[in-house]
């Protein structure tokens, strides 16, 4: 034997404890009432059903870990059967802290059957220096389904003094109608998101910003109300515009932190929809 033979080799780190989660939900009509049809949830994905006292159910997704790191996943999918009007949204915002191995997960799976208004309104998900996240959001509608969804992003926490310098963050959208996709979008930040997010052909500033997506077949005839809103909205803090697509809105937001995106986001949605945003929204 060989003295290199006989000093023990290094033992490999311990493999670190990852976050998985994955949440489903099902809403169906019965009696003319949205009803929950199916629910399932294992790990750290959760689903609560406050009560809504007449309104339209609204089902909370949440994330018990408390955060996402590198290696982390969550899955939530929700479908809202024929007739239904579903709101999906999230207990509060989702925190992305720094990773050390690879890009944290999050993947939301929507589909929406004939005649059925599903609305999607997670809370924001600030990222902190140093985090990667990789989040998908992928739609099914069927003829005369309507979708309303919002993604909304902050950097860092201002009033913590924190910027964000390195960042991998990747956001894609897929929404299919009849099979037929009508809405597809990637956004990519790599690098120093503070410098990259300053150039006025980027964000100019801005630490906070946001993609409204409301799919509905007479969108065209929206689009002079939605401008007008946008416009009375618009100020130094929070700015946007909205264009319309066949059978879409798609408004884009803008503000300098995170507190101004979520006052300008809850009176917009909240004018837009003619209804109050899910309790949570307010915790």
């Amino acid at each position: 034997m060989t003295l290199d033979s006989a000093v023990p080799a290094h033992p490999p780190p311990p493999a670190l404890q990852r976050v998985r989660g994955k949440a489903r939900v099902r809403f169906a009509l019965g009696g003319g009432i949205t009803r929950l049809a199916d629910l399932e949830q294992s790990g750290s994905a959760k689903i609560r059903l406050p009560k809504t006292h007449g309104g339209a159910p609204v089902a909370v997704f949440l994330n018990t870990a408390g955060g996402l790191t590198g290696g982390d996943r969550l899955d939530f999918d929700a479908a809202a059967g024929s007739g239904t009007h579903a709101i999906l949204t999230t207990q509060a915002a989702e925190r992305i802290y720094r990773s050390a191995d690879g890009p944290a997960e999050v993947a939301s799976a929507l589909a929406a059957a004939e005649d059925a208004r599903l609305e999607w309104l997670p809370q924001e998900t600030i990222l902190f220096d140093r985090a990667s996240l990789t989040r998908s959001l992928s739609v099914d509608l069927a003829p005369g389904a309507r979708l309303l969804a919002v993604e909304s992003v902050v950097l860092g926490r201002q009033a913590m003094g924190e910027d964000v310098h390195a960042l991998a963050f990747r956001d894609r959208w897929r929404i299919r109608r009849d099979g037929r996709l009508v809405f597809a979008d990637e956004a990519r930040i790599d690098g120093d998101a503070t410098d990259i997010l300053a150039g006025s052909a980027t964000a100019a500033g801005a630490r906070a910003f946001a993609t409204l997506v409301d799919c509905r077949e007479d969108a065209g005839g929206m689009i002079a109300a939605a401008r007008d809103l946008v416009e009375a909205l618009r100020g130094e803090k929070f700015r946007g515009g909205v264009s319309a697509l066949p059978g879409l809105l798609v408004f884009r937001f803008l503000a300098d932190t995170g507190q101004d995106l979520r006052a300008g986001l809850v009176e917009l949605l909240e004018r837009w929809r003619g209804a109050v945003l899910p309790r949570t929204w307010y915790c």
